[in-house]
């Protein structure tokens, strides 16, 4: 008894000696775009930023939490620090001394954060206090660990109830300041501890949001390992099979009762009959086609070959005759024979629209749901190609502006994908249309910008891959019945490293009229080049007007021409469509022309990040630089899109202009 009493107190005592060499040890994650605007050697910004660092350890080992500023614009620089609730005051400086000492000799950006096990800090020349913008990232040592337990379903269910658990707690219970701790019994042998903690800038509603996000990136990645950690720049996550903190933590029992378990059971059972039936059938349509056809052509191989690379990241098999059968929760393949009757076997009754890959359907399943189903081109290489990036890509992807990617069905030469169906077709059938726009009030136009805002921010920065969609336009916003935006269309986008910023290619796919000028003439593509298309639409929800042909009204060459010369005369209300005036503040829509100007700069450095718009809109007491020239170069219009003029798809999943340089 009493050497278990000894060993208990050493358990709680050896973390307090291992704290301070913690605190001193390399960070978990740094942040500091190369993308970003760079501040010069001994300039102010550099100078206001060291007085500031030099201000954190001290004032944040009082509370474990401070936010200041210091300088006047344009050189202010916004700071904020934040130490692990269970951690000391010694602790704390000396861990917010090490981050500040390593953000400022690891980044040059006047936007960066660094994360330590026990500490994180963060400086800006953006005001960003109390603006929850979740960005989830995956520090490089993580546990990798596989997890070896005899039940990993119900691992997960408790891992997850814990989560949830102390992410309440740290949201909602003031005196626990934003900081929870939990542990929970999992087996015998087994407990799992966990940990969250949210920047005390923010309100109770947008930690626990925050919190749920991390969560579901960390059941993502690290569900089937040992312990994970997910960071974000308000909210963080954690849990290892180990007590890897110093506090005193919520112990939760999760109800074993003969329901739950039943309950476990039936996950199982729900999850694998399904498969293991498409799996049947797949193997079946397998052996009759390699008894149909013995030989394969050329071509044919060569899109086999595409089909296997992917399958690698989807986890899906493949049968020799280039078979897909169901081996991935991350995508659900569904028989050709359901689409089919989804759709009315492709009647032209159900026909959406058509594009350079395909067609699309309306189709119903048989739970009622609607759907969007793509019927890729049966014999285009490119829409093999497509179909690889949509699936690898949107299979991966959730975000509540994103369209959502159902199923996908691969049988012989049919390439299907199915989306959840959106009713308000696209943004491009309202605001180019005289009568649909009225029915546009200025609050559901400033929600359709703020949504297509999150959604490339989502691709940008907080999803687990940086994604460059390359071909944004109003005609893959989709709206769905609360005219709530979501993008659509991944096949022409492109997936960066990590570290990756700027990439080249010889093969410029995309819209004219939406494409930045360094992307059409050079092959260049960044997040820069997102960021110019969405100012392009930003400008044509504002006016009401197009970009593309827009030399035919005899105002200018561009539309971007046209207000850059507006904004210059203080004629800036000559631009903006008289119906929002009517329904929308002044200072706001205004607000917003500036912004789209800001993003259609000349210069990609110039143009802010999707980070960057998010403060900015949602900051009304920042004052916004003033903007440079636009740029004008791609001022010739590609007549490609008859199709979506004279029969535009409901939800313009296909609609994409690809022209070559």
């Amino acid at each position: 008894m009493e050497k278990d009493v000894l060993l208990t107190m050493l358990f709680l005592i050896i973390p307090l000696f291992l704290l301070p060499i913690l605190a001193s040890a390399d960070p978990l994650s740094i942040f500091c775009p190369n993308d970003s605007r760079n501040y010069t050697h001994n300039s102010p910004f550099e100078n206001n930023l060291k007085q500031l660092l030099e201000l954190l350890p001290s004032n944040t080992s009082v509370t474990g939490f401070y936010n200041t500023s210091i300088g006047d614009n344009p050189d202010t620089v916004y700071g904020q620090a934040l130490c692990r609730g269970d951690v000391n005051s010694t602790v704390c400086q000396n861990c917010i001394q090490n981050a500040s000492q390593e953000i400022l000799s690891q980044c040059t950006s006047e936007d960066a954060m660094i994360w330590f096990e026990l500490c994180q800090v963060r400086y800006s020349y953006q005001m960003f206090f109390s603006l929850m913008v979740y960005a989830g990232k995956y520090p490089d040592d993580q546990n990798n660990l596989e997890l070896n337990v005899s039940d990993p379903v119900l691992f997960d269910v408790v891992l997850k109830y814990l989560l949830n658990n102390i992410s309440n707690e740290a949201a909602y219970d003031p005196s626990k300041r934003m900081f929870a701790t939990g542990e929970i019994k999992f087996s015998k042998e087994d407990t799992i501890y966990g940990l969250v903690q949210c920047t005390r800038d923010m309100s109770g509603g947008n930690c626990n949001s925050c919190l749920l996000s991390a969560i579901g990136d960390l059941e993502t990645c690290c569900f089937s390992r040992q312990g994970g950690i997910v960071l974000s720049r308000n909210c963080n996550v954690r849990f290892e099979m180990n007590q890897f903190y110093n506090s005193s933590s919520l112990v939760l029992t999760y109800p074993y009762s003969k329901g739950a378990k039943w309950k476990t059971w039936m996950v199982v059972v729900i999850t694998c009959v399904p498969l293991l039936v498409l799996a049947i059938l797949s193997g079946s349509c397998a052996v009759y086609h390699r008894r149909k056809k013995r030989s394969q052509p050329d071509d044919e191989k060569s899109q086999n070959a595409l089909l296997h690379e992917l399958a690698r990241p989807t986890g899906v098999e493949i049968t020799e005759d280039g078979e897909l059968v169901p081996g991935s929760e991350d995508l659900h393949f569904m028989n050709l024979l359901t689409i089919r009757a989804a759709t009315d076997d492709f009647s032209e009754s159900n026909k959406l629209g058509q594009g350079g890959f395909g067609t699309v359907y309306k189709g119903v399943l048989p739970d009622g749901k609607e759907v969007a189903v793509k019927r890729l081109s049966r014999r285009s290489w490119q829409g093999l190609q497509e179909l690889k990036n949509e699936v690898i890509l949107i299979a991966k992807l959730q975000h509540r502006n994103l369209v959502k990617l159902l199923g996908c069905g691969i049988e012989g030469e049919e390439k299907l994908l199915v989306y959840e169906f959106m009713p308000n077709r696209s943004l491009d059938f309202f605001i180019f249309d005289s009568e649909r726009r009225t029915q546009l009030d200025w609050k559901t136009c400033y929600n359709i910008i703020v949504g297509i805002t999150r959604g490339l921010l989502y691709l940008h920065e907080d999803s687990r891959l940086k994604i460059i969609h390359r071909d944004l336009k109003p005609s893959n916003v989709l709206l769905d019945n609360e005219m709530v935006a979501k993008i659509s269309d991944f096949g022409m986008a492109r997936i960066f490293g990590e570290n990756q910023n700027i990439a080249n290619t010889r093969r410029v796919v995309g819209t004219y009229g939406y494409m930045a000028p360094e992307y059409a003439m050079e092959g260049v593509f960044s997040v820069k080049s997102d960021v110019f298309s969405f100012g392009v639409i930003l400008l044509e929800i504002i006016s009401g007007k197009k970009n593309n042909g827009f030399y035919l009204t005899g105002h200018a060459q561009t539309l971007l021409a046209y207000a850059w010369r507006l904004w210059n005369e203080g004629k800036e209300l000559e631009f903006v469509d008289p119906l929002l005036m009517v329904s929308g503040q002044t200072i706001e829509v205004l607000k917003c022309m500036h912004i789209g100007l800001l993003c259609v700069q000349e210069d990609p450095a110039d143009r802010p990040t999707m980070t960057s718009v998010v403060v900015l809109l949602g900051n009304d007491s920042l004052a916004l630089p003033q903007p440079k020239h636009p740029a004008l170069a791609i001022a010739r219009v590609i007549q490609n899109d008859q199709l979506s003029a004279t029969n535009p798809s409901i939800n313009e999943l296909t609609l994409s202009n690809v022209s070559p340089r």
